[in-house]
């Protein structure tokens, strides 16, 4: 009788466990706070105070805000590549910092008559559709539940954004472009009228070679299979646990300085 009553009350805990649900694991979040992401940042912000000083007509401030803008696009690069800060946010941001400098720069640049309107026309054209396309690729790739907090939650890595090779090339030129076009007001006035003549002829040839390349980027990355990736769980756990190793070993350190301090 004594084993039948527990053998009962064994069955009954055991149907009472199998009914709690098994808690999920907790959705891992990537560091966002680092060097090369706080860099970009900072070009986010450069974006539109360029855009105002160009308004302004305060041509040279905004060069040099342009060419922080430009420096730090590569040094954050270069940081994430040699420390190994490279994040999922980080591929996002990047290009968003780019893509935001670039457009607040043509529309500004556009508007005061310095850019022909067909060459702003291109570039806002492909950079909508690329903006929503990324918009499409993170909602899909977005771990469940699929919430608006969530979806601006870049510390949940989703998708990784690889930007194909014509657009490398395209960057670099539109850059180029919007940097001569905005020191030309005053970087013109100590050329002689032969220069200034040749000068305007390579302009005109960069805004033909900036349009056909940036309409070839924005096919790359339709028809390549390696600009978006979305993360499998698989990729998602092994960047957890490398994120872990390398907390863990900053800890390590960090301890092992404080008792040498001792």
């Amino acid at each position: 009788m004594f084993a039948n009553t527990k053998e009962r009350t064994s069955k009954v805990v055991k149907e009472a466990l199998d009914k709690i649900p098994t808690p999920k694991a907790p959705v891992f979040r990537e560091n966002v706070y680092t060097v090369p992401n706080v860099l970009t940042m900072t070009r986010l912000v450069a974006a539109p105070v360029v855009g105002y000083l160009v308004l302004k007509s305060d041509h040279i401030t905004a060069a040099w805000v342009f060419l922080y803008a430009c420096a730090t696009d590569w040094l954050d690069g270069y940081i994430a590549r040699k420390y190994e800060l490279q994040s999922v946010v980080g591929s996002v941001i990047d290009p968003m910092a780019d893509k935001m400098l670039m457009v607040t720069l043509t529309g500004c640049l556009a508007w005061i008559g310095s850019l022909p309107i067909w060459i702003a026309a291109i570039i806002f054209g492909r950079d909508a559709l690329l903006g929503l396309s990324a918009v499409y690729y993170r909602y899909i790739s977005l771990p469940l539940p699929k919430t608006m907090a969530r979806f601006w939650d870049f510390s949940i890595p989703s998708a990784e954004v690889h930007p194909t090779t014509i657009s490398k090339y395209n960057t670099f030129l539109q850059m180029g472009l919007l940097g001569v076009t905005l020191v030309k007001p005053f970087a013109f006035l100590n050329l002689a009228p032969e220069a200034q003549l040749l000068a305007s002829h390579a302009i005109v040839g960069l805004e033909y070679t900036v349009a056909a390349t940036t309409i070839l980027s924005g096919l790359s990355y339709v028809f390549s299979k390696t600009a978006v990736k979305i993360l499998t769980e698989e990729e998602i756990e092994s960047r957890r646990l490398k994120a872990e190793m390398k907390a863990r070993t900053a800890s390590d350190q960090t301890e092992k300085t404080q008792e040498s301090r001792k």
